[in-house]
């Protein structure tokens, strides 16, 4: 055996005791790399006569093609026992049961907001929505907020460039009460006759009552374990000739002993101030039993509707009377369900939703 024979079966050999790729190339490096030995072999050739270098190229060719040959084989090998490997690994057994997509559902806030809806619409109140970006107007002038209540402070509120087509100042609405105005407004026109309440003329006719609720999203510049920039509210209003502070009791029990599904619920209500009702009260209630039994806990704010939001809805206050009320889904659904912080509800952890399906 010469000594090129000798240099094939020592790479045949390595190139077998390569047991992974990496190994494999640094066996190739050995031989026909740039300083390996076959190359060495190769620039020797310098120093023979024409003939030799016809014979000794011819033979080391040879070699450097059986190196070749035996280099890719072993490659081939250590492809092959990788794809085994990974099919194992990956192997399927096609006798169960197929993975199905999970079936999603609603939102726990999504299901508070349905739930009032329906309790409400069970009492005769009519459910509706408005615009997110509101003008100053509806937010707070219409609503008895003189113009340098803290609440239109950007500190408490999230203004927008620009302005109305009105020519006041855009923000993203603080509360779903401006609602209560711009209701009152359509309500007015469709049983006014056309009537315009902007026109500074009081409706005195013969009208339904106004029964709506408003849920819907809010914006003020908070954010901690109870509160978010970002929160849901439903404004309540009850509007009419014969409508008084003893309705707002029994209205607002019967939905909380409801929503709750509570008959002994106990509701108290607090006096308070609201710059759009006259008198205000907040509401508490109170668990009979249960980890919350005994402690009074605020739910809602609430009043007789001021006399100059009815005429900003252009409803003479003389006539017409009522209550509106403002609660936060978020924190019945915390009641309801026993979660303490709000955060967990906008977080969109699947782990934490999926228990509400």
């Amino acid at each position: 055996m010469n000594d090129l024979d000798t240099l094939v079966e020592s790479a045949r050999t390595q190139f077998a005791a390569a047991s992974a790729p990496h190994d494999l190339e640094n066996a190739k490096a050995q031989f026909i790399g740039k300083s390996g030995r076959l190359t060495e072999l190769m620039k020797g050739m310098a120093q023979l006569s024409p003939e030799e270098k016809r014979t000794r190229g011819a033979a080391i060719n040879q070699a450097k093609q059986a190196i070749e040959a035996a280099l890719n084989e072993r490659r081939q090998t250590l492809q092959d026992a990788e794809l085994e490997a990974h099919l194992k690994a990956e192997a399927l057994d096609v006798t169960l049961p197929g993975r199905q997509r999970g079936r999603g559902g609603l939102h726990p806030v999504t299901l508070t907001m349905e739930r009032i809806e329906g309790i409400f619409g069970s009492m005769g109140f009519d459910v509706t929505d408005g615009p997110e970006i509101e003008t100053d107007w509806f937010s707070f002038t219409s609503l008895n907020n003189p113009p340098n209540h803290p609440a239109r402070s950007m500190q408490d509120t999230f203004y927008i460039d620009g302005n109305g087509a009105d020519g006041l100042p855009l923000n993203l609405r603080p509360h779903t009460s401006p609602m209560q105005v711009r209701y009152a407004h359509a309500h007015v026109r469709r049983y006014g006759k056309g009537f315009d309440p902007r026109s500074g003329r009081l409706y005195d006719g013969p009208m339904p009552d106004i029964r709506v609720i408003v849920p819907g999203r809010t914006y003020r510049v908070d954010s901690d374990a109870t509160h978010s920039p970002m929160f849901h509210q439903c404004e309540g209003l009850w509007l009419g000739e014969n409508v008084s502070f003893s309705d707002l009791k029994t209205i607002f029990t019967g939905f909380c002993r409801t929503f709750f599904e509570n008959g002994d619920l106990v509701l108290r209500f607090r006096p308070s101030f609201f710059p759009f009702t006259e008198p205000s009260a907040e509401i508490d209630i109170q668990f009979p039993s249960g980890p919350l039994a005994g402690r009074w806990l605020e739910v809602a704010g609430s009043g007789q509707v001021h006399p100059n939001v009815v005429r900003h809805m252009g409803l003479d206050p003389e006539r017409y009377i009522g209550f509106a009320f403002g609660m936060g889904p978020d924190r019945l659904t915390m009641l309801r369900y026993g979660v303490n912080d709000l955060r967990l509800f906008f977080d969109g952890d699947i782990r934490f939703l999926s228990q509400f399906e």
